[in-house]
């Protein structure tokens, strides 16, 4: 069945705003997840607004402690070293994982995070890193903390007028390492990944982030496991308890009740899985993670 829409190329950001407020709008920036989606039989979008000829869009800026991102930043972008330091090799340890180079090409770091799908990377990290998320409409600008936008598997809190304007990343402190690391098959996404990064000073973690990619409905944070690398000497026995304390995080124990971790398909290919080998593989995938970033911080890369 031909599926029909409008469509509409913006050329600034108030033909953007003009077309979002009328509803059942969706925002074309690099497409590989939304024109799936319009050859879907009853795909209930009406208009199709194309954001790529609006300019100032591809901010990619540091200012004020923060790595401003803007929704026309491809994938392919962190792949470079076009940004420094330890957050720049965070992302460039994930952003080698996403998709493959067709979909890093074209696709966008804000419309992964405005997609939400559970299985997909940056999510992750924006919530594990505490990072900000700029939406702009008819009533102004807002700022939502990543925490917070993520609502459910393919559910955000930008409502159907705003337009993602902006991720603000937290830079990383000098002396942080990271780690990355997942379990990929067959398809684009992982079942299951963890990262971190750990800053070192005087022989003692003084801050660490984890995140945890398709542990939950929403982009999970393993602060519980944070507690205990802080402060640490970060040890191997540290690293082991820290591993078992993110796979008994409560967004898996809650999926798991639910009955999801067997039979929710919208959670993706680790749905498919039973409860207890999901947690086994986040647990050794952070304890990876957590090594490679111990390794880092020893040797000084960033």
């Amino acid at each position: 069945m031909t599926q029909t829409f409008e469509y509409v190329a913006a050329t600034d950001l108030d033909e953007v705003l003009a077309a979002l407020a009328d509803g059942g709008t969706s925002v074309l920036a690099g497409g590989q997840s939304l024109v799936p989606e319009l050859s879907a039989p009853g795909a209930p979008r009406r208009r199709v607004v194309d954001i790529n000829r609006v300019a100032g869009l591809d901010t990619l800026v540091e200012a004020d402690g923060f790595l401003r991102v803007g929704p026309l930043v491809r994938h392919r972008t962190f792949e470079s070293e076009a940004v420094g330091g330890p957050l720049g090799e965070l992302l460039r340890a994930v952003v080698r994982h996403i998709g493959h180079p067709p979909i890093r090409a074209r696709g966008t770091m804000l419309g992964s995070l405005a997609y939400a799908h559970p299985a997909a990377e940056w999510p992750a990290v924006a919530v594990a890193l505490g990072a900000e998320m700029v939406l702009t409409g008819p009533a102004g600008c807002r700022t939502v903390p990543a925490a917070e936008f993520f609502t459910g598997p393919f559910g955000t809190a930008r409502r159907p007028e705003e337009l993602l304007v902006e991720v603000r990343l937290p830079v990383l402190p000098v002396g942080t390492g990271i780690g990355y690391a997942e379990d990929r098959r067959t398809t684009i996404f992982p079942e299951a990944a963890a990262f971190a990064a750990v800053t070192m000073a005087g022989g003692r973690v003084t801050a660490a982030a984890i995140g945890l990619v398709n542990a939950g409905p929403c982009p999970v944070r393993g602060r519980a496991a944070e507690k205990v690398l802080v402060g640490s000497d970060f040890s191997d026995a540290t690293i082991a308890a820290a591993a078992a304390t993110a796979a008994d995080t409560d967004a898996m124990i809650g999926a798991e009740a639910a009955g999801a971790a067997d039979t929710d398909p919208v959670l993706g290919p680790a749905a498919r899985a039973a409860g207890a080998l999901r947690r086994r593989a986040i647990r050794t995938l952070t304890r990876r993670a957590l090594s490679q970033a111990r390794e880092r911080t020893v040797t000084g890369c960033a």
